[in-house]
């Protein structure tokens, strides 16, 4: 028997980087902890990251090559799939052209260090314009604001959580989520200590969520009338002469054009629509006015709806306007050791270069909106995609129109995965490729250190060695495209292009470097965030634009919705919107026992006031029915929920035949994906709109 061994790494299972220490012995993991010694965990840690002994250990995951035959999934070789691979793909492209194969990236790619740092070179040996993400069904509307108003994509406002002394939460759940687009670990603490010191927090949401539970004040709001919301408040703060710039006021472009915007949006005007009275809305501007530091925050709630491209700007707006950009306490920008913004300066946009073939929606960070996936796949004509690589995901459970993209994979000539599991959607594929995962695989945050709330770098070392026969993800995408373009690798690994650009960053002149990390295993703090904008703006005038035209025009379109009006659909009258929950997240996740065990958590969560109004009653089962489709799923009645809206989880349906997670599909769920429409988009950003799809709901008559 050999030494205990203790290894220290961080949790690349979702966003919050926790700390965590293994302690570990001939293979077997003893113990799983978050790390007191990491500088920007200390010590935090949530019940995912013990599940990483689970997928190391999972039966169900794949370790070679499959390959889809008449007799079942078969076993063959790396090489052969590679030249089966390569040999499929340029023939379709050959016949099609280069856009005839299609490109899926799913979230777990932002956790892999070495698919994020070496992917744009598959990209480009694979020469597809036809490329999809998950960020279009999550994030884009963020990305696009910073394009517009900040010159770059990427360079994300984060709410400087630990030294607010007021944060207005709209659409978010930071509690269960420790964070999104605002890496934070230990995200109660953090609103605890605000309240400790004096401080506010304030939720807007239609459910009372966990993190609402937490603050001082809690406003139920309508879905998809959280732009009405800030452009209320926006109105507000200008009518009243509360605006502040503060120091970046020289370099604040568009403000008269933005205070005739909010004019036809008072309080008063949007009260009815938003459920929130006007006086309440302007007791809420004036606190953000009021506030020593203040910071609006606004996440998948916000952003996953029809008007997720205006809120997003307007949460920037709000932070401007109460002169908390840039600045201690309010929205502030990290500044990371590997940094994804340096020399973007002046660099034309990617935002509608192209337009998708059959929607004509925008092209955006070099991919189109994964809501026209389907319509790409099954719309014939020329640019028809016609052949496939999914790269990690679950598009068919994770993307609106779940059951139609299911239909669109079914129909490809060629399909690619590139996975630990045989899911609902790598199941269409002809060849699976798994990857090392979890602890088998080195570590760095590439992207979620440029969204920390404290400027730190970890790198982790692999706790376990791969087998001979195993492949990282960057290694097969390596493989892929030398089998595709006929070159010679030339030896560039992710380690070397890491420490490349942490001795080029900010922090080279003082050392930084991969050997200094790997050093110091639990981590090196760089410190809070500071005041940089004015030397991190990557807009080619060097000036922060707050009123970009687009957003202006796009305000006729929220007018023009009816949300004013409050019109609905009688015939589907309930407001759908998603949940995440602590033990969840993505789909892989729920093939851990420890995740999944105990009640079901997958129902439709309803208001006492409404469930009574239908006659249902708690733990019935129900109908859930949309235009798109129908589920029935368990109801759950509590006084979390605004009337007239209703909330089930994101990313279950483990139900499907043909597939091989046995852990997930004994505790199934069903997909909401399989209710929401892949028409309902922001059509500004292209996102998703997830959030506001209208519902029945009906009792399911018992046999």
């Amino acid at each position: 028997m050999s030494d205990l061994k203790t290894h220290y790494r961080t949790c690349n299972i979702c966003e919050a980087m926790c700390g965590l220490e293994i302690k570990h012995q001939d293979g077997n993991i003893l113990s799983i902890k978050g790390d007191k010694e990491d500088p920007f965990s200390q010590g935090h840690i949530c019940p995912k990251a013990v599940a990483l002994q689970d997928f190391y250990h999972d039966r169900d995951r794949l370790k070679t090559p499959l390959k889809r035959t008449n007799n079942g999934w078969q076993a063959l070789s790396w090489e052969q799939a590679y030249d089966e691979i390569a040999t499929r793909f340029r023939g379709l492209q050959a016949e099609h052209g280069q856009d005839s194969v299609g490109v899926y990236l799913g979230n777990p790619n932002a956790h892999n260090f070495g698919n994020a740092i070496m992917l744009p070179r598959f990209f480009k040996a694979l020469g597809t314009n036809n490329r999809y993400s998950s960020a279009s069904a999550d994030q884009l509307p963020h990305h696009v604001a910073s394009n517009y108003m900040l010159g770059a994509g990427m360079l994300i406002p984060i709410p400087d959580i630990d030294h607010t002394d007021f944060m207005l939460i709209i659409g978010a759940n930071p509690i269960v989520s420790n964070g999104s687009l605002m890496t934070a670990p230990g995200v109660g603490k953090r609103l605890k200590a605000i309240q400790d010191r004096g401080g506010n927090v304030v939720v807007v949401d239609p459910r009372r969520t966990e993190t609402a539970k937490k603050a001082d004040q809690h406003l139920f709001i309508r879905p998809e009338t959280d732009a009405l919301l800030m452009l209320a408040l926006a109105h507000t703060l200008v009518e009243e002469q509360r605006v502040d710039l503060g120091h970046l006021e020289p370099i604040i472009a568009g403000l008269d054009q933005l205070a005739e915007a909010v004019k036809p949006y008072s309080p008063e005007a949007v009260a009815d629509a938003c459920g929130i009275d006007a006086t309440t809305i302007r007791n809420l501007a004036r606190d953000l006015a009021a506030a020593k530091s203040a910071v609006c925050y606004s996440r998948m709630g916000a952003s996953t709806q029809s008007f997720g491209g205006l809120c997003q700007w307007l949460n920037n707006v709000l932070n401007l306007l109460t002169g908390n950009f840039d600045r201690r306490g309010g929205a502030m920008f990290p500044q990371p050791a590997f940094d994804l913004v340096r020399d973007k300066k002046g660099k034309p946009s990617s935002y509608g270069r192209f337009e998708s073939r059959v929607r004509k929606l925008p092209y955006f960070n070099n991919e189109f909106p994964v809501a026209t996936l389907a319509d790409e796949i099954l719309t014939p004509g020329e640019g028809q995609i016609r052949g496939m690589i999914t790269i990690a995901g679950n598009p068919v459970l994770s993307s609106p129109g779940g059951a139609r993209l299911e239909q669109a994979f079914d129909s490809l000539g060629f399909m690619v995965s590139v996975d630990i599991y045989l899911n609902e959607t790598t199941r269409h594929a002809d060849i699976i490729l798994p990857a090392t995962t979890g602890l088998e695989v080195p570590h760095f945050d590439v992207f979620f250190n440029s969204f920390a709330v404290r400027n730190t770098a970890k790198f982790s070392e692999p706790m376990f060695e791969k087998t001979p026969d195993q492949k990282h993800d960057w290694e097969i995408l390596r493989d892929l495209a030398l089998h595709l373009t006929g070159h010679e690798d030339d030896g560039v690994t992710p380690e070397m292009m890491l420490d490349g650009g942490l001795k080029q960053g900010a922090y080279g002149e003082q050392g930084m470097s991969l050997a200094k990390l790997k050093a110091n295993p639990h981590g090196v703090d760089l410190g809070p965030l500071q005041p940089c904008l004015q030397q991190r703006l990557q807009t080619e005038d060097g000036l922060i634009h707050i009123a970009p035209q687009l957003y202006l025009d796009d305000l006729k379109r929220l007018d023009a919705s009816g949300l004013l009006d409050q019109a609905r659909n009688p015939d589907y009258p309930f407001a759908m919107i998603s949940r995440r929950l602590p033990r969840s997240h993505n789909t892989w996740t729920q093939n851990s026992h420890r995740l999944v065990k105990g009640k079901n958590p997958c129902t439709v969560q309803m208001s006492v006031a409404d469930a009574d109004r239908l006659g249902l009653k708690d733990g019935q089962l129900a109908q859930v029915a949309s235009p798109t489709g129908s589920i029935q799923l368990p109801v759950e009645i509590n006084d979390d929920m605004f009337e007239g809206v209703v909330s089930i989880p994101q990313g279950w349906g483990h139900n499907r035949s043909d597939t091989g997670m046995t852990v997930a599909e004994a505790q199934p769920g069903v997909s909401i994906n399989d209710v929401t429409d892949a028409q309902r988009i922001d059509a500004l950003t292209g996102n998703a709109a997830f959030n506001g799809t209208q519902v029945a709901i009906s009792a399911i008559a018992l046999a």
